[in-house]
């Protein structure tokens, strides 16, 4: 039987509305954010200029190569185990936090030997710290992944909201006064802390107390031995994220890095799409995954489908739209930006499909085929970039980028037990997500 997707069917289901307003509330929050990031974030580039504004993205872009340790690869870990034994919640949580509270540390103590590598101003290493210290205060995150496992996305969305308008009126009234750079570094700082405060309000308006929560030696160890391999592979997926900036620096110099880092803002901004998507419906994955693998395959696929309509028009509509986008927002200042765009963007098909695909190696706890794939991206963007960039420049980092990140997602195809995961994106790819399937279009959202 073709393909076919019954709406009235799936409006209906009694799963949907539990998954539909989870998705709304942090798409119209991310949204809402993305846009007045955009407006916001157009005035600062504009402000500073290529120059001050690729020193603050090379901070930011260095802070990023070792941030993986912050978060140990513990956030899909920790959903995960909330979702199967929610009676533990307490001992999960106060582990977890305790856990990212340390690798927040180990993120400062590594980059005061790595600067002292560099040859980096005392200008660049201070922005480089106060955009780094922000991470103690992000191990408050651990309330989130207590919302997600139980589908209240709302009230992280609330607390994300006051975070943004704060955060944009600060940065609208530091060019008012024209702030030098370094104010617009501390902004970094503020922003981790006005998001502690406003999860533990979230949380203790569950009538829930942090206080509660309790670290566990054995629990630990027990979650470390499972998210090594995403902590490692978070390091990989830092690297070959933010390498391409850093490199830039080095290579071309920091207002190369501003015109890169003009059109990477643009292209990076519909990432956040699948992180919602695929985290909404993870519980709904790992439901599947206990009833069936039959269940658990066709809402992949699904997923996977969903994932490439979603990316493809958003490409397509900014590769035409690319040079006029860009002067628009940043000036004709930024002109370098844009053929940069027209490729970058096209990178996104392949984080849309390796965020859904990630879930499923998650649920599946094949952590070290995670690791694995993101390795291989690495590899790849930096040999490219170290190739390329002197040749090429700023575009041939973008090209690196994109040959990486489709290297990463379709690198499974190497590994038996997720070939078939490869095999389902690309399905969805070659065929736009129209292929042939016995099961009707609603089961990833019927609970």
């Amino acid at each position: 039987m073709g393909f076919r997707f019954d709406a009235w069917k799936v409006l209906t289901l009694p799963g949907f509305k539990k998954y539909f307003f989870n998705i709304s509330w942090l798409m119209v929050e991310k949204i809402f954010r993305s846009v007045l990031l955009l407006v916001v974030g157009a005035y600062v580039v504009r402000y500073l200029g290529p120059g001050q504004f690729g020193l603050l993205s090379y901070a930011i872009s260095f802070v990023t190569l070792f941030s993986a340790i912050a978060t140990l690869g513990l956030d899909g870990i920790v959903v995960r185990e909330l979702v199967k034994d929610g009676i533990k919640r307490d001992e999960l949580l106060g582990t977890a936090f305790f856990l990212k509270l340390a690798g927040a540390f180990s993120v400062l103590a590594v980059l005061y030997i790595a600067v002292h590598l560099t040859s980096s101003d005392s200008l660049t290493n201070l922005l480089i710290f106060i955009v780094a210290s922000s991470a103690i205060f992000r191990s408050f995150n651990v309330i989130d992944f207590y919302f997600q496992s139980k589908v209240l996305s709302k009230y992280v969305v609330y607390t994300q909201l006051v975070l943004l308008v704060v955060s944009s009126f600060i940065k609208l009234f530091l060019i008012w006064i024209q702030a030098p750079l370094l104010y617009f570094a501390i902004v970094f700082l503020i922003e981790g802390i006005i998001l502690a405060i406003g999860l533990t309000i979230a949380y203790l308006s569950q009538k829930l107390n942090i206080f509660d929560w309790r670290f566990r030696a054995e629990l630990a160890v027990r979650l470390l031995k499972d998210s090594w391999p995403l902590l490692l592979s978070g390091i990989c997926l830092s690297i070959y994220m933010r390498i391409d900036q850093v490199m830039i620096k080095h290579i071309l110099g920091m207002e190369a890095v501003g015109q890169y880092a003009a059109a990477v803002k643009l292209s990076e901004a519909c990432y956040f799409i699948p992180a919602i998507v695929c985290g909404s419906l993870f519980p709904a994955i790992i439901n599947a995954k206990n009833k069936s693998k039959e269940l658990c395959r066709t809402r992949l696929q699904k997923l996977y489908n969903l994932m490439v309509w979603i990316a493809l028009p958003i490409a397509l509509v900014t590769t035409l739209a690319a040079d006029d986008v860009v002067r628009f927002l940043f000036g004709a200042e930024f002109f370098k930006a844009g053929p940069v765009l027209t490729i970058h963007i096209w990178a996104g098909l392949f984080v849309f499909l390796g965020t859904a695909s990630s879930k499923w190696l998650i649920a599946e706890n094949y952590t070290r085929i995670s690791f694995f794939r993101t390795f291989v991206g690495m590899i790849v963007n930096v040999i490219l970039n170290i190739i390329f960039i002197p040749i090429y420049g700023i575009n041939a980092a973008a090209f690196a980028t994109l040959i990486s990140y489709a290297v990463a997602t379709f690198s499974i195809v190497l590994m038996k037990h997720a070939r078939q995961q490869a095999y389902m994106m690309m399905i969805s790819i070659t065929t736009l997500g129209i292929y042939k399937n016995k099961e009707s279009g609603s089961e990833i959202v019927n609970e």
